[in-house]
């Protein structure tokens, strides 16, 4: 594929991270916003005027059928994942897809399936994994520099929502588990880099339907361990998490997504070694990733693998508090 750029379409206009994901797709040096499609012209018309798309679309049909587009950007609501990603596979669209890639494993394994049936790439938008303070914490872990990875513990926390809001609702498959709780499971099994052999949860749930609290806690073949906390009940926005090896302690007060100048923490030998990176915007080096991956044959960050492993524990976490 001989292109500077990337032709990118988006799906919809009720992303609920327009203020970061535009912002830094609009940066990506090898992307081009091209169309967007909504089903409020208004919010369409806003979204074309301030990000510079070429073309817009009151229906994702529409946009799926024009031949310009290389990939699309699926932000939709989470029981709509899978559905329009295979739509757009079967057009030949490369698709990059908000997190949880679909609702369950086993729609994921089958969302996975019809991609490579049809030749596309799908990656799964977890932009926090494309950090550069996210994949230097991992490389120092995997690079022994705490010796032993054995315990990590790690918490994703915002305030509650107004009831209208998607992630408070069950048809829409809200809740912390699946809005928060993925960043939390996901990185641990990056920072272990296995399966866990056993799994335990608890959760709360609202009058909704879906769990404003869940605590995770694995088990893995190695002998390490894990928690993830998780919900929609605080007073103010918490993220951060622990890395307890055999020799020394990473300390991450990082939130999931931050950019500009992140520290984060090395504490060894008595003494503490205080680190600083310079971050982009996640979704510029998401963006700027994916689009090598269609350009220049790059393989993605976030695997299909991975994304399969990721549902299945967040299967049994869901499971295991009673939502499923």
């Amino acid at each position: 594929m001989e292109k500077a750029c990337v032709k990118w379409g988006v799906l919809g206009t009720a992303n609920i991270a327009w203020e970061q994901t535009l912002p830094g797709m609009k940066k990506a040096y090898n992307c081009e916003l091209y169309a967007i499609a909504g089903r409020n012209p208004e919010k369409v018309k806003k979204f074309q005027e301030e990000f510079g798309f070429e073309k817009t679309y009151d229906s994702y049909e529409e946009l799926l059928d024009d031949d310009q587009v290389d990939a699309v950007y699926i932000p939709l609501p989470n029981q709509l994942h899978r559905e329009w990603a295979e739509k757009a596979a079967k057009k030949k669209n490369h698709i990059l897809c908000e997190k949880p890639l679909a609702v369950t494993a086993k729609d994921v394994k089958e969302l996975v399936k019809v991609c490579k049936e049809e030749g596309v790439l799908l990656m799964e938008a977890f932009a926090y994994l494309h950090s550069d303070v996210t994949r230097e914490i991992i490389q120092k872990v995997h690079d022994k520099v705490i010796g032993e990875p054995r315990f990590m513990e790690s918490c994703f926390f915002t305030t509650d929502y107004t009831d209208d809001n998607i992630r408070m609702r069950k048809e829409t498959y809200g809740g912390g588990t699946y809005d928060l709780g993925c960043y939390n499971i996901s990185l641990i099994l990056k920072v272990f880099g296995e399966m866990p052999s056993q799994v335990k949860a608890l959760g709360s749930f609202m009058g909704t339907g879906v769990d404003d609290f869940s605590a995770a806690y694995f088990t893995f073949p190695s002998g390490a361990k894990a928690s993830a906390l998780q919900g929609m009940c605080s007073p103010q926005r918490a993220d951060r998490y622990f890395i307890y090896g055999t020799e020394g302690t990473i300390e991450a007060p990082v939130r999931y997504n931050q950019e500009g100048d992140v520290t984060y923490y090395i504490h060894k030998d008595g003494m503490t070694e205080t680190c600083h990176v310079s971050v982009k915007s996640n979704y510029q080096l998401e963006t700027e990733q994916f689009g090598r991956c269609i350009l220049d044959g790059e393989a993605p960050l976030v695997s299909n693998e991975f994304s399969v492993e990721t549902a299945e524990v967040i299967d049994q976490v869901l499971t295991e508090i009673g939502y499923m």
